[in-house]
């Protein structure tokens, strides 16, 4: 089978909701900004549903769940007895992590800071009132949620990406286990750091819970309930049947919160329509930047294309559901942090399969190693 119908074989792999995720944003949007229009009171209700630390709202209880559907399909593929055998191949996982922890968040911040806070500033204005009642400028609030996404590498839709270009899928699961348990501490320290530099109000406390809730919970709910349906169903039945229900679930999850966010930010969208570009350009830019850098050390670390493809899409790729919730918890549903996680959703998809391609076309620079599929 010539190599272009291999490539198209695989991409049909993808159900409807990940194939055509750009448009179903697209159409949140849509659906977002009417809701807004027409029942304004709906997703003000919704936001309303939260567990008080005091008089102040900490946890969206809507906003939990849906998270909570769309991390647990994640987890729970994970076999976290592969972290301990990832010694015998060391090179990708610290790739991977010296480029998620120690290059990509500052290079977000540099984009963010450059385009949104200098570049394209005077396109936009205002000033965003957060969830704790305090007023800070638009802009800055749009770079918290380009800060929140360069922060959370992705460990979902990279099983995906890495099967596309022809990856290593036991390395990639390993790695994505890796990066969900590196999350635990450094998203929440680096968030802390960051977010400060962006002269952002940022609850400590909220901080750590946000990641308590939308990582650890499902994270643990994954590990303990794998186990579980393994022992009592077996292998097959989990994989053939078990995954292959979660996946809708996921990403329905995801376009329903999506759905309450466009509602709050519909009249932003209206009166400054060129919001949504202003912020996909440092996005689009800081993802290209960030799959070269990883791509390239691969070759000059001599990986073979197998453990290079996914080692690099991992880095490229964003956990946006992670960002989306926190951006929600730590600054409110209707803020710009929100609004700039949602459209690093709507750039991901189209860009990453970009890049799926460029790696397949340039699969030819690397050497090949046991694991290499025709």
């Amino acid at each position: 089978m010539p190599q272009q119908e291999k490539a198209a074989a695989r991409e049909k792999n993808l159900n409807v909701f990940e194939r055509y995720l750009t448009l179903w944003v697209a159409l949140c949007i849509v659906g977002g900004i009417a809701l807004g229009r027409l029942a304004p009171g709906v997703a003000s209700t919704l936001d309303g549903m939260a567990i008080y630390v005091g008089d102040a709202p900490v946890v969206s209880i809507p906003i939990a769940i849906a998270l909570f559907f769309m991390m647990y399909p994640i987890m729970v593929k994970i076999d976290f007895a592969e972290v301990l055998r990832a010694g015998r191949t060391p090179k990708p996982v610290i790739l991977t992590l010296v480029v998620n922890w120690l290059i990509k968040p500052f290079t977000m911040l540099a984009f963010a800071l450059f385009f949104v806070g200098f570049l394209f500033k005077d396109f936009l204005p205002g000033m965003d009132v957060l969830k704790d009642g305090s007023v800070v400028p638009l802009y800055r609030s749009y770079i918290s949620g380009m800060i929140l996404l360069g922060i959370a590498p992705c460990t979902a839709m990279v099983l995906m990406w890495g099967y596309l270009a022809r990856g290593n899928q036991g390395l990639t699961l390993i790695m994505v286990a890796i990066n969900s348990l590196t999350m635990l501490v450094l998203y929440g320290v680096l968030g802390k750091w960051l977010l400060g530099i962006n002269e952002m109000p940022v609850p400590w406390q909220a901080l750590l819970l946000s990641i308590s809730i939308y990582v650890a919970l499902p994270l643990v709910a994954g590990y303990f309930s794998r186990k579980w349906i393994i022992q009592t169903k077996g292998v097959v039945w989990f994989t053939t049947r078990f995954l292959h229900f979660l996946t809708p679930i996921s990403i329905i999850a995801l376009l329903g919160t999506l759905v309450l966010l466009f509602s709050f930010k519909g009249e932003t969208i209206i009166e400054n329509p060129l919001t949504i570009l202003w912020i996909a350009i440092p996005l689009t830019l800081q993802t290209l930047f960030i799959f070269a850098i990883a791509y390239g050390a691969a070759k000059l670390i001599k990986l073979p294309y197998e453990d290079a493809a996914p080692a690099s899409m991992i880095g490229a790729s964003n956990h946006f559901e992670v960002a989306i919730a926190t951006a929600t918890m730590l600054f409110g549903l209707q803020s710009g942090a929100a609004l700039a996680t949602v459209i690093g959703v709507l750039i991901e998809v189209p860009l990453m399969l970009m890049l799926v391609k460029i790696c397949v076309k340039t699969k030819g620079w690397f050497d090949h190693g046991a694991v290499a599929r025709a």
